[in-house]
């Protein structure tokens, strides 16, 4: 199977398809951030990349039997500006549907946030499915998936899954939290026993959001004040916590490579490629399901 990774970020599709057991014979990622693309590399160095999603149909690559597309949420987003598809980030996802319809694909897989089903851009969601939809070929589902079904994160982001009709033998959705985290039920966690955090968000001047740990005793409550800075048990989660929390694994966004030079990346560009990167694990369960109920 050749797989076609567009906005691809740091490859977090390319890893959750490979560990729900596809593999590929050919990987191709289409990316613009110079730091995803080195980190890309140097996780996957027999990917290629193929350059802007604006020029994807002008490629000369083999027809992928899998597109995936995490396209970019600004505009979409409770954060962002609310222009959805009339923004300028958001309305790149024009680029992906135009690739599906010129390459066929046998599958395709969307991510995106949560506001996309927020009344205020229910026409642009419908739009963009009316789009998938005339194509003419797919079966074309979709759900509300939350990162914390498997990780400590809430993270809710829609997946849509489309697939040649004739190959549907069921259907993906809709599936239920004790499907995707099975060890949930059975009690395996490594939780300690004298220590627990909760996580704090605040938004900065760089228009980012940043993450803290909040370190309590056992039984310990937080009462909204921030004097545990004082205290010394506030402190910004490390990328490698980001990167669990993520569901990648440790040191994964350390290195890229760089005009071939492989280097290592700064902790800020570190946050920023996984904020940005959807989960594995979710991709993998997701994955799973389509291999269960697609003839591949």
């Amino acid at each position: 199977m050749n797989l076609l990774e567009l906005f691809s970020g740091i490859g977090g599709f390319s890893l959750g398809l490979r560990q729900a057991g596809f593999t590929f014979d050919k990987v191709y990622f289409s990316e613009i951030d110079r730091h995803a693309v080195a980190n890309f590399k140097h996780n996957f160095p027999h990917a290629q990349h193929v350059g802007s999603v604006c020029d994807i149909t002008g490629t000369s690559i083999e027809r992928p039997d899998i597109i995936t597309f995490g396209s970019p949420c600004q505009n979409f987003s409770a954060a962002g500006n609310g222009l959805g598809l009339q923004g300028a980030e958001s309305s790149l996802i024009r680029y992906a549907i135009k690739a599906i319809d010129y390459f066929r694909p046998d599958i395709f897989i969307w991510e995106n946030v949560k506001g996309v089903l927020f009344e205020r851009h229910c026409r642009d969601f419908w739009a963009i499915v009316k789009a998938l939809a005339d194509i003419g070929v797919y079966q074309i589902e979709w759900q509300l998936l939350n990162t914390a079904w498997i990780l400590p994160q809430n993270r809710e982001r829609i997946y849509l899954v489309g697939r040649l009709a004739e190959k549907c033998r069921d259907k993906v959705f809709p599936v239920c939290e004790s499907v995707f985290s099975p060890e949930k039920e059975s009690g395996n966690n490594r939780e300690s026993k004298d220590c627990c955090g909760t996580l704090i968000k605040t938004y900065g001047r760089t228009a980012n959001w940043v993450t803290y740990v909040l370190q309590l005793q056992r039984g310990e409550q937080f009462d909204g004040k921030l004097r545990a800075i004082h205290e010394g048990q506030l402190r910004l989660l490390t990328e490698t916590e980001c990167e669990r929390l993520q569901g990648f694994p440790d040191g994964f966004t350390r290195y890229g490579v760089y005009d071939g030079e492989v280097r290592e990346i700064s902790r800020t560009q570190r946050y920023s490629l996984l904020g940005n990167a959807v989960s594995p694990p979710i991709v993998e369960r997701v994955a799973a399901r389509i291999k269960q109920t697609t003839l591949l």
